[in-house]
């Protein structure tokens, strides 16, 4: 049997940097008070012995985890095929990672799933969470908040507790729909279709209210609930299709539901752009750019989204002090909610 060797101890890096454990220890834990030329040899000591610190001890000295859960309230066949989730929570992780923290991904499909999660949050493995894709009277803020954890929201909150301190991100979803319709109206169209996504979200009220924005006066026909799914866009688009024929655009809630609409115009025989003029939302390039034809759409930053919410979540567990990564944002006190801008990106729907 193969004999395995001791782990090097807090004692053995301090011998062998000349100097005490505990200034060692606070080297470690990344406390303040220790000279730079110590710290240096403590750090080069650490690494010639490969000292790795036990992670227990460690939360006991800095009551931190350095662990963050990442609640994404979908079904995991929802997450794992929507390329949204993907490029949010490769943000985060980049965000977590750069701050030596690791992602706990907790997913929510029905109760029994909620009521696991919230014994989880509330048993002290993690410092904070970061929650999104909330839908209406989802019990998840709920949670986090009996399980008393520092959280960031991704997307604007649909409740209002009266105590105006939630901490939020979100994308300008209201002005972005708002641009899309007004671009379609630009072109001359004039029977302009919406597909929501679905309703019990903010983002897609959000889009829908900015639809109506620009087309207060529309057909109450032109507008079909959809679900954020390809699948959703299809049969939107069917019902569109059958209850008015003489549409001659489409506003999508996002881009996998405009592939599906723009399948089923294909198959119904109308020409895009000339016959309907197509445009999407979110600007998710394995989407939009491998359309038939490629779709115009709103861009949203979705990894900036997620890497601002880490970004945020781990600012506040640090007292205000975390480095921010990115001077674009804003890197003062945490501000209680965000809005980040959106732009439209012409292609050949439109």
């Amino acid at each position: 049997m193969t004999e395995t060797a001791p782990r090097p101890t807090l004692e053995a890096v301090a011998e062998r940097a000349g100097v005490s454990r505990a200034t060692v220890s606070r080297v470690v834990n990344g406390a303040h008070g220790v000279r730079e030329a110590l710290a240096e040899r403590v750090r080069r000591a650490v690494e010639e012995l490969g000292y790795v610190p036990n992670q227990a001890a460690r939360s006991l000295v800095t009551r931190r985890h350095r662990a963050v859960a990442v609640v994404a309230a979908e079904p995991e066949t929802r997450v794992f095929a929507d390329p949204y989730f993907a490029q949010q929570l490769r943000g985060i992780s980049k965000e977590l990672t750069a701050h030596d923290n690791q992602l706990v991904l907790l997913l929510t499909e029905g109760r029994e799933d909620h009521a696991r999660v919230g014994r989880y949050l509330a048993g002290g493995h993690v410092d904070g969470a970061l929650v999104f894709s909330l839908h209406l009277n989802d019990p998840l803020p709920g949670l986090v908040r009996g399980a008393g954890l520092p959280t960031v929201f991704g997307g604007r909150p649909d409740w209002d507790d009266g105590r105006g301190d939630v901490v939020y991100v979100d994308s300008d979803n209201r002005g972005g729909a708002r641009s899309a319709v007004q671009h379609l109206a630009g072109l001359g169209r004039t029977r302009v279709a919406h597909i929501t996504g679905p309703l019990d979200q903010t983002s897609a009220a959000d889009r829908l209210a900015g639809f109506r924005d620009v087309r207060a006066d529309a057909d109450p026909g032109l507008i079909a609930r959809g679900d954020f799914t390809s699948g959703g866009g299809e049969r939107a688009m069917r019902e569109l299709l059958d209850r008015c024929p003489d549409l001659d655009a489409v506003f999508a809630a996002n881009d996998l539901t405009a592939a599906g609409a723009l399948r089923v115009l294909r198959e119904r025989g109308r020409r895009v752009p000339d016959d309907v003029a197509v445009v999407g939302f979110d600007d998710m390039l394995p989407v939009a750019e491998e359309t038939d034809p490629p779709l115009t759409t709103v861009r949203q930053d979705i990894e900036g989204m997620g890497r601002l919410m880490a970004r945020l979540l781990l600012r506040g567990l640090d007292g205000g002090a975390a480095e921010d990564t990115d001077a674009s944002r804003p890197s003062t006190a945490t501000p209680p909610g965000l809005i980040l801008p959106t732009t439209l990106v012409h292609r050949a729907t439109t």
